[in-house]
C-alpha cells in the first residue's frame, strides 16, 4: 500500500505529528510525504498512491489535493488537526468564511475517512454532519494517552478499513471477468460450463471482500471449487469496511419475495419485479439459476412480462446477465437490450457499496 501524506511544512505541530506517524507506518506501508502545493501535485502524478492522507484543511494547496485526489480516483484520509474546530472557524473574517466553507465541506465530505485527535473534536465534527466515517485516534506528539506506534497501528486499520470498502471499484478487468466466470461455475456446479478463465491471477483479496459484502460468498466459495482454484486464506466476515447510508447486507429471493410456489415462470416474474426494485447482484444470481432450470416456458414467460409491462426490463436485465454471470444466450426468454437504461442498472449495481 503506497501512502501519501501531504502537509504545511509551516506549520510545525503537523509537521512533528506526520514525521512520527510516518516514522512508525514504515513497517506496514509504503510512506511519502509532500509539505507544499508543489510537491503534493508532483508527487500524485509520479507516485499514483493507493491513499492520500491530507493533514489539515486551513490552506488551498490542502483542499486541491483532495479534490485533485477524488478526480484521480484516489481515496483520501483527512486529519482535521483542529482546524474545523468552532474557535478555529470563528477567526476567520466573514467574507472569507462564505466562499471558504462550501469549498472545505465539499472537499471534507468526499474524503472516504475523516480522523479526529480526540474526543471534543469528533464530537464538534460530527454535529457538522460533512461526513460520517469519522474516526478518533490520538496525537502522541501532545498526549501520553497515546503512543507513537499505537497511532501509526490505528490509522493503518483505518487505511485498511478504507481500501477493504466498496472493492469492486478497485478491481480490474482480470479480477472481474475471473468473478463471472467462478459465479457461473457456482450457479451451474459443472466446470464444463465455463468455457475459459483469465491466464492472470485475479485480486483475490477484493475479489472476497467483495463477495462478502454482496453476501453472495457462498456462490463464489463453490465456483472456486469447481473450477479447482487457489485461493487464500481470507475471513472476510471479519473485514471492517465503510458502507453507504442505510446499507444492510442483501437477503436471499425466498426471504424477500417468498418460497416458491410450485409454478416457475411465477416465480421468475416475481424474482424479475424485485430486481427491477432494487437491483442487487445475489438476486442476480438467483434469477439466472432459475432460468436455467427445465420447466422454463419462454413464451408464457414472455407473455407473462409483457402483461405485466416488464418485457424491457427483463430485456436489458438478460444483457446485464450475459455480462455479470455469463448468461448463456439459449436460456434467455427474450432477446437482450442494450441502452441507455441498461447503463443505468449496470450502475445501480456497480453503485451498491458507494459510500
Amino acid at each position: 500500500m503506497k501512502v501519501l501524506h501531504v502537509y504545511p511544512e509551516s506549520d510545525e505541530l503537523i509537521q512533528r505529528h506526520v514525521m512520527m506517524l510516518t516514522n512508525g507506518l514504515r513497517q506496514s506501508c509504503t510512506v511519502f510525504t509532500a509539505g507544499n502545493h508543489a510537491s503534493a501535485r508532483q508527487q500524485l502524478k509520479d507516485i499514483q498512491p493507493d491513499i492520500v492522507h491530507v493533514h489539515g484543511c486551513s490552506q488551498f494547496f490542502l483542499l486541491h489535493t483532495l479534490h485533485s485526489a477524488d478526480k484521480a480516483g484516489i481515496r483520501a484520509v483527512v486529519t482535521l488537526h483542529g482546524q474545523l474546530e468552532p474557535w478555529a472557524m470563528q477567526q476567520q473574517n466573514a467574507q472569507d468564511k462564505a466562499g471558504r466553507l462550501l469549498l472545505l465541506k465539499n472537499a471534507i465530505s468526499n474524503a472516504y475517512a475523516v480522523i479526529t485527535l480526540g474526543r471534543l473534536e469528533r464530537q464538534n465534527f460530527e454535529k457538522m454532519g460533512w461526513n460520517r466515517r469519522t474516526e478518533e485516534i490520538h496525537n502522541a506528539v501532545i498526549t501520553n494517552a497515546t503512543t507513537p506506534q499505537e497511532m501509526a497501528t490505528l490509522t493503518f486499520t483505518v487505511y485498511q478499513k478504507v481500501m477493504d470498502s466498496n472493492t469492486l471499484e478497485q478491481m480490474d478487468e482480470v479480477s472481474t471477468q475471473a468473478l463471472a466466470a467462478i459465479l457461473k461455475a457456482g450457479i451451474l456446479g459443472d466446470r464444463r460450463w465455463v468455457s475459459e478463465m483469465p491466464q492472470t491471477s485475479p485480486d483475490w483479496r477484493r475479489l472476497l471482500i467483495y463477495a462478502e459484502q454482496e453476501n453472495i460468498r457462498n456462490y463464489v466459495d463453490y465456483g472456486i471449487n469447481i473450477l479447482g482454484l487457489q485461493t487464500p486464506m481470507l475471513d472476510t466476515s471479519k473485514i471492517n469496511a465503510y458502507f453507504p447510508d442505510n446499507y444492510l447486507k442483501p437477503k436471499p429471493l425466498k426471504e424477500v419475495v417468498g418460497e416458491y410456489q410450485g409454478d416457475e415462470n411465477e416465480y421468475i416474474l416475481r424474482i424479475i419485479r424485485q430486481i427491477e426494485r432494487k437491483p442487487l447482484l445475489l438476486h442476480l444470481i438467483e434469477l439466472t439459476r432459475e432460468l436455467y432450470r427445465d420447466n422454463v416456458n419462454d413464451e408464457k414467460l414472455c407473455e407473462m412480462l409483457e402483461e405485466k409491462s416488464l418485457s424491457g426490463f427483463a430485456a436489458r436485465l438478460m444483457q446485464v446477465l450475459s455480462e455479470q454471470v455469463l448468461l448463456d444466450e439459449g436460456f434467455m426468454p427474450l432477446d437482450p437490450i442494450d441502452d441507455k437504461q441498461t447503463e443505468h442498472l449496470r450502475k445501480l449495481l456497480t453503485n451498491h457499496l458507494k459510500t
